[in-house]
């Protein structure tokens, strides 16, 4: 059991860590994007790939929670 509890803390950091870098990157990206006139595409790019960081990383977090209280 403290096998599983040291690799869920893991996978929950890892998740941290891809939250917080998704967003930071979509803020610069929205930043600089309007900085220099960049075409709205590249923000539509940018969303999605925040948005497929955060369903990542609500995926495994809620795998996590299940396993805990399942």
């Amino acid at each position: 059991m403290a096998g599983r509890d040291e690799q869920d803390a893991r996978q929950m950091r890892l998740v941290g860590i891809v939250i917080a870098v998704a967003m930071v990157t979509w803020i610069a990206v929205q930043a600089i994007g309007e900085e220099y006139d960049w075409a709205g595409r590249w923000a539509y790019l940018a969303d999605l790939a925040a948005i497929g960081a955060f369903v990542w990383s609500l995926i495994v977090t809620w795998r996590i929670w299940r396993r805990r209280n399942g």
